[in-house]
């Protein structure tokens, strides 16, 4: 059974439609990743598969008991709080020290659990929010744009930790990004949304359709050579 289906959604702000028709589904263990320009819907639709907000029309239907694990677009820290990482991973409810050792292990933030949040680079602080979400052991792992503000370098080592994650735990994993040339070398399908589905499919296969290519181009640069080029040539060296 499907994690999360969704039939013909749809939703309208002020008479004006942002969402129609939209069909979705995500099984256990796949990663899928939701692309499309600004504006085309990405954060909304995640919203309301989350149950976050009420669609206009259509049906949305949880697997009983699911879980979930989210890593938002980004998260306002104030500099002066005092919140070191161990504590951080503490909230809500707290964990045992084994099970935080391994999430922090496992996602290469092995030394940082005394460190101030404020401290910590652009990648650094999305491994810690990572490794929160994690904590829940999830059946489904959300991110909204997670690597926003990180450079190529960061970006292509961030989406390799995630494939990393799923490989090791069997979650699934339900990406948001604004651009396909950086995730599509770690998703099992991809789903191109401009107020509807465009077009979805393999990375391969959205890449050479011409909705993907008309708001997109054709060019295939920037995280995801790098992606290929270390994932080819075994060169995994990671970019904090």
């Amino acid at each position: 059974m499907s994690l999360i289906t969704a039939t013909n959604l749809g939703l309208s702000f002020g008479g004006a439609a942002v969402l129609q028709g939209v069909d979705f589904r995500i099984d256990p263990g796949e990663i899928v990743t939701i692309v499309g320009p600004n504006g085309s819907g990405k954060s909304t639709l995640l919203r309301l598969l989350l149950g976050v907000i009420t669609p206009s029309t259509g049906k949305i239907v949880h697997r009983a008991g699911l879980r979930v694990g989210y890593v938002p677009q980004k998260l306002a820290i104030d500099a002066s709080l005092p919140m070191t990482v161990g504590r951080f991973l503490q909230l809500p409810m707290r964990h045992g020290a084994d099970a935080v050792a391994k999430v922090v292990q496992d996602v290469g933030i092995v030394g940082l659990e005394g460190r101030q949040l404020s401290a910590l680079s652009g990648g650094q602080f999305q491994r810690a929010l990572l490794a929160r979400a994690l904590l829940t052991h999830p059946e489904i792992l959300v991110l909204d744009e997670p690597t926003q503000g990180l450079d190529q370098q960061g970006e292509a080592a961030f989406y390799r930790l995630i494939e990393q994650v799923r490989t090791k735990t069997g979650c699934a994993v339900l990406m948001v990004s604004h651009d396909l040339h950086v995730v599509m070398a770690a998703s099992d399908r991809v789903i191109c949304l401009n107020g509807h589905v465009c077009c979805e499919g393999t990375p391969h296969v959205v890449r050479d359709a011409p909705e993907y290519r008309a708001m997109f181009g054709h060019g295939t640069g920037g995280a995801l050579a790098l992606y290929q080029h270390e994932h080819e040539h075994g060169d995994h060296c990671d970019h904090a």
